[in-house]
């Protein structure tokens, strides 16, 4: 892997850390943050997953039917982990663009669960991330 290629791995696996933590601090203030959160914590992790791979995307939709055609499809990830892949974006579209969409907190709390599970697949697959 080339070094302009571990940074773009590290900068993701970085802003995924960062994304997931502010989803947890947020839960109890504002459950739409924290999912919208949620969200990019394992946009960025699935990113760094990539990445590392010598993949990017330029749009969020491209990754997610990266996640199925790549991950799941192929057996490296689990129905369930594509599921909560599709959950968290389908949340995340709404409490970005949907103005009437407050969701509880326990949907929130859901979400970061989610996220976290996804953080420690990529971590699985990406043992440089530590």
């Amino acid at each position: 892997m080339s070094q302009g290629a571990r940074e773009d791995v590290l900068w993701f696996w970085h802003h995924a850390q960062i994304a997931v933590k502010a989803a947890r601090q947020n839960l109890e203030i504002d459950p739409s943050t924290a999912s919208n959160r949620a969200y990019y914590a394992a946009f960025y992790a699935v990113s760094a997953l990539f990445a590392s791979e010598g993949r990017t995307y330029t749009r969020h939709s491209a990754v997610e039917a990266a996640v199925h055609r790549d991950l799941v499809n192929t057996g490296r990830w689990t129905q369930s982990l594509g599921a909560a892949y599709r959950e968290l974006h389908s949340l995340r579209m709404a409490v970005d663009y949907d103005v009437s969409t407050f969701p509880p907190a326990e949907k929130a709390q859901e979400a970061v669960q989610q996220a976290e599970m996804i953080l420690e697949a990529v971590r699985a697959s990406c043992p440089q991330l530590g």
